[in-house]
């Protein structure tokens, strides 16, 4: 049998693809330096800067700073400039990589892929075996990584945007109801929402222990511990208390009965309650899925989403990328009869659910 016949230019294409692909993981691991040791911090707003002076303001060596640097201007995180032999973090880039409040700092997301290289045996085991890795048996850079990065985002559109694009929600929770975070991790977006409707109460449901604690030492350090409370159960069993509206953020994909878990939500809500869903963005069909953030999600969801939904019994394995369509789906089944997109942002689909 011959060989198929090699089209070079498309050889040395996909050649070139693969090492800007590899020059990028190299890249996070620069990043995730940079952050910790406090560089991009040290070049935010002071303009150019020389390898010597950054090391001083750091309080790190100064040639690994300078290689540090260059690998950074190779890769387009700061600017160079030769005649001055000195760098630059724009404001653009400070955003980004600096300024640990803003909705697109990014440095906590490179510890999911490093925690998804330490667990490639177990990953390796899963695949072979089809066993599932379950959420709390990950590297800790996981949680913590996850953690972090959604922090941002849901401060900077949760409360101002999506919560205002469900029908009368904001209107209850300024009056007072209770409401139910399933799947909270760390707490950030029950934290979020107590601080801004201070007549309301929240309960945060998890099925990871160091999780649950870090979620209330959060609300400790918010000041609004006497209004949340955070408590480790499953999605299909924690407490009927008639909520008003009950979230799951980032989280129903990874659930083992994504079905169950919506039933118990349409049993444990409040008569004219909402079910707030908040899901990785995705399209309904693979072929409309082919992109750099749906590439991003179908790794994670190899690793991490299926994984950890195998773990639970895996009844129906989502993924991360299960599209409106399949969702809508699932809340049908459970008995709700209202399901419609809220809002959408390039990373999320907001999707409200009623009786």
């Amino acid at each position: 049998m011959n060989a198929p016949a090699i089209d070079q230019s498309k050889l040395e294409s996909f050649v070139a693809q693969a090492v800007g692909d590899l020059s990028s993981a190299y890249g996070g691991v620069m990043v995730s330096l940079g952050s910790k040791l406090g560089l991009y911090k040290a070049m935010a707003g002071a303009g150019p800067i020389g390898a010597k002076e950054l090391a001083s303001r750091s309080g790190c060596a100064e040639r690994y700073v300078h290689e540090w640097l260059n690998a950074q201007a190779a890769g387009g995180y700061v600017g160079y400039h030769a005649a001055s032999d000195t760098y630059e973090l724009s404001p653009e880039q400070a955003m980004v990589l600096a300024d640990e409040e803003s909705p697109v700092f990014i440095p906590h997301a490179w510890q999911v892929p490093a925690s998804m290289w330490f667990d490639e045996e177990r990953t390796l085991e899963a695949f072979r075996t089809g066993k599932g890795v379950a959420w709390g048996d990950h590297d800790s850079r996981l949680q913590c990584g996850v953690a972090a990065f959604y922090r941002n985002g849901y401060r900077a559109s949760l409360v101002p945007e999506w919560l205002p694009a469900l029908e009368g929600v904001v209107e209850q929770l300024e009056a007072g109801i209770t409401v139910a975070d399933v799947g909270c991790g760390h707490g950030h977006s029950t934290v979020l929402m107590a601080k801004a409707f201070p007549n309301s109460h929240f309960h945060g449901f998890d099925v990871h222990p160091a999780s649950i604690e870090a979620a209330r030492q959060n609300a400790a350090a918010a000041g609004v511990a006497d209004r949340v409370s955070f408590e480790l159960t499953q999605a299909v069993t924690y407490p009927d208390k008639q909520y008003g509206l009950i979230c799951f953020f980032d989280c129903l994909h990874d659930m083992g009965d994504p079905i169950a878990a919506a039933r118990h939500a349409e049993q444990v809500l409040a008569p004219n309650g909402t079910v707030l869903l908040v899901e990785p963005y995705a399209q309904d069909k693979v072929e409309n899925n082919l992109s750099v953030v749906s590439r991003l999600y179908y790794a994670a969801s190899t690793t991490i989403c299926c994984a950890h939904a195998i773990s639970e019994g895996g009844h129906l394995v989502l993924g991360a990328q299960a599209g409106e369509e399949r969702l809508a789906d699932v809340f049908r089944q459970a008995g709700f009869t209202h399901f419609r997109r809220a809002a959408e942002t390039p990373f999320n689909l907001i999707l409200e659910a009623r009786r």
